[in-house]
């Protein structure tokens, strides 16, 4: 493995430019295991800075893939929720109508008809209960699926920021080794000798 002062990786690509978890990002885990930067002197050790990139695409797939599990898992869970809702509807309007029958009902026999009245009504509650126990749990799964989104994408934003700092400093090191070489190239201008003697 050759020493990292003997090699420097440089790059003719513009800086990439990282968006917000929100929109759209330009870098691709594919872009990243297909980088390749031309040798220079003095720089970083190639085989490490390939296994780096390649770790690291690694991790931003297993990011991105996460993420995907997470926002299906997300509107599968808004779906459900939305069912529940549709369903407390539902139960409510049985429960009116119920309420209506059993109006009917005691008109026939009174006591019969509040009979029938408690029985439903108590089975509505216990559905409703139980529908709303339910919403309340899948908005609460909702909430943490919703934290381990924004968790992942924490992650991902920390990678995207270190793998944007090791460019960064790549260039500048590039930069700098320009400059030296600048340096020790300027010619160095020999004294005239004395003729006066001969």
């Amino acid at each position: 493995m050759s020493n990292p002062e003997e090699l420097a990786l440089t790059t003719t690509e513009t800086r990439i430019r990282i968006e917000s978890p929100d929109r759209h990002i330009n870098i691709t885990p594919v872009d990243m295991r297909q980088a390749r930067f031309p040798s220079a002197l003095r720089g970083f050790d190639k085989d490490d800075v390939a296994t780096f990139l390649r770790e690291a695409a690694e991790g931003f797939d297993q990011a991105l893939r996460e993420n995907e599990r997470l926002r299906i898992e997300m509107a599968r869970l808004e779906t459900s929720l939305n069912h529940f809702r549709q369903l407390e509807a539902t139960l409510k309007t049985a429960t009116l109508n119920a309420d209506r029958m059993a109006e009917e009902t005691r008109q026939n026999a009174e006591r019969q008809a509040a009979r029938i009245v408690h029985d439903a009504e108590a089975r509505a509650d216990l559905v409703m209960q139980r529908a709303q126990a339910r919403a309340e749990d899948v908005e609460r799964e909702i909430d943490g699926l919703r934290i381990k989104r924004r968790e992942a994408e924490i992650s991902l934003q920390a990678t995207i920021s270190a793998l944007q700092n090791t460019l960064e400093f790549i260039r500048e090191q590039d930069r700098r080794e320009r400059d030296d070489r600048v340096v020790q190239h300027r010619p160095k201008i020999a004294a005239v000798p004395n003729s006066a003697a001969g």
